[in-house]
Formats: structure tokens, sequence, C-alpha cells
């Protein structure tokens, strides 16, 4: 048996005698579920304004909140609203926690609704800039780290290369994210880019 494999450092032992940390660990998770189910509910009411007119399956669909444990080895949650996930075709905004790392809101979009919203989404190339909104640059449309061989913010981008991005692959995804340290305010800032990005779909 290799020992060094098992054995566990000072550090490590400590930790795996304090069952405190799991237990905050469990109620954090709880309570960034909580935040999740208050933005589901705001986002309804935004969808439900005049002026919102996306397709009738995106407008109807209903939220899906996921959880996993093993994100690149951390916890995550993820607010799926309005979300339309078939084998070719793919519309949802989606809101992440991810321990350690950040909140986020996605618009990915896919196939049909890749080909239907790309000319709403490079008129609005100037207030997604302002907005300080990135594009997906990876092959992986299911990867959601915001590191350099993934995203790149929209105001590195000139007109040609945003335009170019639009129209190659068979995906875009347009994402934002907020320090996990703005916990106290992060619902009003998700509401509000929330709002930017239905709108530029119903435009």
């Amino acid at each position: 048996m290799n020992e060094t494999k098992i054995s566990l450092s000072e550090q490590e032992l400590k930790m795996v005698e304090d069952a405190g940390i799991i237990l905050t660990k469990n109620r954090i998770i709880e309570k960034a579920g909580l935040l999740l189910a208050e933005l589901q509910q705001d986002y309804y009411t935004v969808l439900q304004k005049p002026g919102i007119n996306l397709p009738g399956e995106i407008q109807q669909s209903s939220p899906k909140i996921s959880r996993g444990e093993n994100y690149e080895g951390l916890p995550y949650l993820i607010l799926d609203y309005p979300r339309y996930f078939t084998r070719q075709d793919i519309f949802a905004i989606r809101t992440m926690f991810w321990w350690g790392h950040f909140f986020s809101i996605t618009l990915h979009l896919s196939g049909i609704y890749k080909i239907n919203f790309a000319n709403q989404v490079k008129n609005a190339a100037g207030i997604l800039k302002e907005n300080e909104f990135h594009i997906s640059t990876g092959e992986n449309e299911w990867s959601h780290h915001f590191e350099k061989n993934n995203y790149l913010q929209l105001q590195m981008m000139d007109e040609v290369s945003f335009d170019k991005k639009l129209n190659e692959g068979t995906f875009i995804k347009l994402a934002k994210k907020y320090p996990i340290n703005n916990w106290h305010v992060v619902t009003g800032m998700l509401e509000k880019d929330f709002k930017l990005l239905t709108g530029i779909c119903s435009g």
C-alpha cells in the first residue's frame, strides 16, 4: 500500500475533524439556491412585461435549477430560464453560481436560434460592450469558465471580428460574471442584465 496517497497532511487532518466546515458549506449552497429561486420569480415577471416577444416555446418554458458538486472540482448551481433544449436547437439564459469563482449570466444560442437571433445580437454589439459582456471563443459550448481560451471580452473585439465570430461555429454564447462578494446586491445586477438579454432577443 502506498501510504503517501492516503495519508493526510496536518491541514487536511484538522479540516476532516471539523464538521462545521461542511455544515457551513451546506448552508451557503442552500442560500445560493434560495437566491436563484428568488431570481426565477423576478425573471418570470420580466418575461410577462409588454415588449418581451420571444418565441412561444421559449416564453412558456418552465425554469429549472440544477445543482452539482464537481464543476472543475467545485460545487455549483445553475438556473436555466427561459430554456429550450433539443439535440439541434438551444435557447437558454443560464444563471450560475460557482463556488470560489463567480455568479454569471449567459445567453446560449444554437441551431435555429443561432440563425434567428444572430442579427439582433450583432445590432446590440454596442450595448453589450458597454455592459461588459464576453463572447465564447471556445469549442465546448458547455464550458462555463472565463479563461482566455473560453471567453473574450467584447470590448477587446472590433466589429469585423465580432461579426465573424457570430457567423462561425455552431453556437453563440454571451456571458457576464459578477464577483461573489457582490452577494447582497447581485440579484439586482443579474435582473438588469436579464432584461438586457431578453430585450435584445425581442428586438
